[in-house]
């Protein structure tokens, strides 16, 4: 047997997700050196991150639809390759809107790693073996975006930051080759218990249409509107005075996005104690003192709203998941692409919103913008405790 066949499968998906969500934020950390090296301002350097999260939202549902149909490992093959040729051309571009094409060229085939992984999961493992996979995949999800943004703004110097396009490259190949080998197709796919054939899911319109899960996937729009927004003109705010902070010290900041990891299980625990509509109202709360906290020109008030801004995003959408999950006997793997359709579909409106308002107010402009959105999660976070108590 191969060496690579004997690989935990925990370690496969963990490998390959991370590879893939490195990929997606290298650039953030190091805004303010684009927009210098490029001549540009916040807003256009911003579509560098916005342009993959656009691409991502817009292949979501094909790629989920595909690797229904297709053997899943020759999708990852393709596009993990083309993941990486992007990342190369992103190395080797002098022109800021190649590198905006490039990104959402990469962004397009970011779920052949991501979402087609997910597909391959559920289909072929019993429910006891989905349940700690699963829990590898999203740890790989946290710990690829902060690895990403170390990549481009710390491991490699700010200046440098193409060599974190290349080193993601070699990730992205390495994890492609050996996912392809070791995630070949099962043979036979698995029923779950409580899943029902294709043709009696609910579909996609009926879901749009129910009230109940319709406040879910606009949780899922707010929260990472007002995540990505934060993490993508942060660098900005922080190199400028008063603050006037080092860029590797900033990117350093981001080490907070760890707290993810150990806020999803105390968020679950929460949504069994007080119920997922509390959890989800006190998350957007945490969220708002945080935007506020980072208002002061304080490196501890930063930190600290950093931790909060994390703590309060992660704990919203992890409640907003497993509600989502537990208000479906079936039809679940649709409603987990329309949540993160609309997620990274917050995510896109967010930076592009928040850009404008960067480059009209400042920071504060920000933060307007980011506590209006907000309202939103706490509002149905109420709605849905009221209607949990009913």
């Amino acid at each position: 047997m191969n060496s690579i066949d004997r690989l935990p499968l925990q370690a496969v998906v963990f490998l390959v997700a991370a590879a893939a969500f490195s990929s997606v934020y290298i650039t953030q950390p190091v805004l303010p050196v684009l927009a210098g090296e490029f001549g540009a301002t916040a807003f256009e350097v911003s579509l560098t991150v916005s342009a993959v999260i656009l691409g991502i939202a817009i292949s979501i549902l094909p790629f989920g639809i595909l690797s229904d149909q297709a053997p899943v490992h020759r999708i990852l093959l393709a596009g993990g390759l083309i993941v990486a040729l992007c990342c190369l051309f992103a190395a080797l571009t002098h022109s800021l809107w190649a590198l905006v094409v490039v990104r959402f060229i990469q962004g397009l085939f970011i779920p052949t790693l991501t979402t087609c992984v997910v597909t391959y999961l559920a289909r072929s493992l019993p429910a006891h073996k989905l349940n700690v996979v699963m829990g590898s995949y999203v740890s790989a999800t946290v710990a690829g975006g902060l690895g990403g943004r170390l990549l481009g703004g710390w491991l490699h110097p700010p200046a440098h930051w193409r060599y974190a396009f290349v080193t993601s490259a070699v990730l992205i190949v390495i994890a492609t080759l050996v996912a392809a080998r070791r995630l070949r197709e099962p043979a036979p796919a698995v029923q779950h218990p409580g899943s029902e054939t294709g043709g009696s899911e609910i579909g996609l319109w009926s879901m749009l249409a129910r009230p109940d899960l319709l406040r879910l996937f606009l949780v899922a729009f707010a929260s990472f509107f007002v995540f990505s927004s934060v993490f993508n003109f942060l660098p900005f705010y922080l190199a400028a005075p008063p603050v006037s902070l080092p860029l590797q010290f900033i990117t350093a900041l981001y080490l907070t996005y760890v707290i993810g990891i150990v806020i999803g299980p105390l968020a679950g625990r929460a949504n069994n104690q007080f119920g997922s509509g509390l959890t989800m109202a006190g998350g957007a709360l945490l969220l708002v003192l945080g935007l506020l906290l980072s208002l002061l020109p304080s490196l501890v008030a930063i930190g600290l709203a950093l931790a909060a801004i994390c703590a309060g995003y992660f704990g919203v959408h992890a409640s907003a998941v497993g509600a989502l999950n537990l208000r479906l006997s079936s039809g679940r793997g649709r409603a987990n692409a329309l949540y993160v359709l609309f997620y990274y579909a917050g995510g896109f409106s967010g930076i592009t919103v928040s850009g404008y308002a960067y480059s009209q107010g400042g920071w504060s402009a920000v933060i307007v913008v980011c506590l209006a959105v907000l309202t939103g999660p706490i509002v149905i976070g109420l709605v849905e405790h009221r209607a949990q108590q009913g």
